[in-house]
């Protein structure tokens, strides 16, 4: 039933393989808002870094790594639009809302944040919307009809044999 390639296909699938002209344009809108709130998301986490968080031990360094490698995500979730990529677009925007909410409720390697501190809550709203987005981008990609594959598709040029 599954095999390599199929599963492979699966998930490099693109909203081109989709049989609807208009769930191709739902896809591409939403992974396209869905990698601007990647991005804002960010570049709230590197003014931070520059406003102070870069001292902070362990924080510091993951608030760097967390703006730097939201953006690359973003630039490849739009230049590819592959199943896999808007998943794991989802996946960090939820990561990094959790990890703020770890912070804030019991701490995080020895920090604890609060919802009061400057762009708190505008990083939650950002992260989870960027998450949201994304995933119903997934699930549109995932479950709508794929076009028909053609096989043995003859030449619109008519050969001599």
């Amino acid at each position: 039933m599954f095999n390599r390639e199929s599963v492979i296909g699966f998930l490099l699938r693109r909203p081109g393989a989709l049989n609807s002209q208009i769930a191709r344009w739902a896809v591409l809108a939403l992974t396209t808002t869905g990698a601007g709130f990647l991005v804002w998301s960010g570049v709230i986490h590197l003014m931070l870094w520059s406003d102070g968080y870069k001292d902070i031990s362990v924080i510091g360094p993951l608030f760097l790594l967390q703006g730097i490698a939201s953006i690359v995500i973003a630039v490849a979730v739009v230049a590819f639009r592959w199943l896999a990529l808007l998943v794991i677009g989802a996946v960090t925007g939820v990561a990094t809302a959790v990890g703020l909410l770890l912070s804030v409720n019991v701490g995080l390697f020895g920090f604890t944040e609060s919802l009061a501190s400057p762009y708190a809550e505008l990083s939650l709203a950002v992260e989870f919307t960027a998450a949201f987005v994304l995933l119903v981008a997934a699930c549109l990609l995932a479950f709508a009809q794929p076009a028909a594959q053609v096989v043995g598709r003859r030449s619109p040029v008519p050969t001599r044999t």
